[in-house]
């Protein structure tokens, strides 16, 4: 791992920080020994811009980290406003409110930006072009960002599961306790990302302050079908439970990326190191949630 200098006290402000992500974050950046303050909507709606102005300068921040999102994928598509309101609007918002005191943003964004016809890992560089309102209200919010304020780093990453908010890993080890059979796509490739690990990479990002894209996620790729299989596994449960369909098989209201895996070779120069590989962090998402008694709420997911 790239050392720094981690004695430097920051003051950090954390969006989003009632959701999976952002709580990580900000339990992350709290252990490290940084002064945060975590932000739910309801303490700071980024789709209000004097409602991100007014907390940043009461606040002063050298650090903000945006994690407020929009991120129910096929919600999107039916409530296109509110996605770029949020993911747009919202972004810009928070870009200016950095702009104007003086502080680092890292937002985050998504490997949905990318239409998934790529035969090899996307590089920053790559063209855009989403297929989904989702991703192109996340483009829009990039965009916004890199027109509000000029310290930044866009941190893109893909299929994000933590102990904090509903995600496919819970939703398969809750359905694998109700039926014999669970059907899952295996023609959708992506990098599956624990947020307890990317939390830990944004430490680097606020320390080194890069400017620009990059991408950063888990370690090596697989199919939503793969991903199922390694969760029953190190759940205990009978992986073969599991059966491969296609995508056309579960029509949904969003097109997918068929392939949106990250290269993550940027990152791994700026930092020094690179992420673990996928199937580590699930087994460890899966010891923990497997032995808490999360999975018996009805809230869970």
């Amino acid at each position: 791992m790239a050392h720094y200098n981690s004695s430097k006290r920051l003051r950090v402000l954390v969006t989003g920080a009632k959701g999976m992500l952002g709580s990580d974050v900000a339990e992350v950046f709290g252990s490290a020994g940084h002064e945060v303050k975590a932000c739910s909507r309801k303490a700071l709606d980024i789709t209000r811009k004097k409602n991100c102005i007014q907390t940043t300068e009461e606040f002063q921040p050298n650090i903000i980290i945006n994690c407020a999102a929009y991120t129910k994928v096929d919600d999107c598509e039916n409530n296109q406003e509110t996605a770029f309101s949020i993911n747009e609007k919202g972004a810009g918002n928070i870009a200016e409110a950095a702009e104007k005191c003086g502080a680092y943003l890292i937002h985050i964004s998504t490997d949905y930006v990318f239409d998934g016809t790529s035969s090899r890992p996307y590089q920053e560089n790559d063209p855009t072009n989403p297929i989904n309102i989702y991703g192109l209200s996340k483009l829009k919010g990039e965009e916004a960002v890199k027109s509000a304020c000029t310290r930044y780093s866009i941190v893109r990453t893909s299929w994000l599961f933590g102990i904090n908010g509903p995600n496919f890993i819970k939703t398969i080890l809750k359905l694998a306790l109700e039926k014999n059979e669970l059907m899952v796509v295996n023609d959708q490739q992506g990098c599956p990302t624990f947020t307890k690990d990317l939390a830990k990479t944004l430490l680097i990002f606020a320390q080194q302050q890069p400017t620009g894209l990059f991408h950063c996620t888990n370690s090596k790729s697989c199919t939503w079908y793969e991903l199922a299989q390694k969760a029953l596994y190190f759940s205990g449960k009978n992986p073969d439970m599991v059966k491969p369909v296609p995508t056309s098989a579960f029509p949904r209201p969003a097109k997918r990326p068929a392939y949106s895996v990250l290269d993550n070779s940027k990152f791994v120069e700026m930092a020094g190191f690179k992420l673990r590989p996928w199937e580590e962090s699930v087994r460890d998402f899966c010891s923990f949630y497997s032995n808490s008694k999360v999975l018996t709420k009805k809230t869970a997911i």
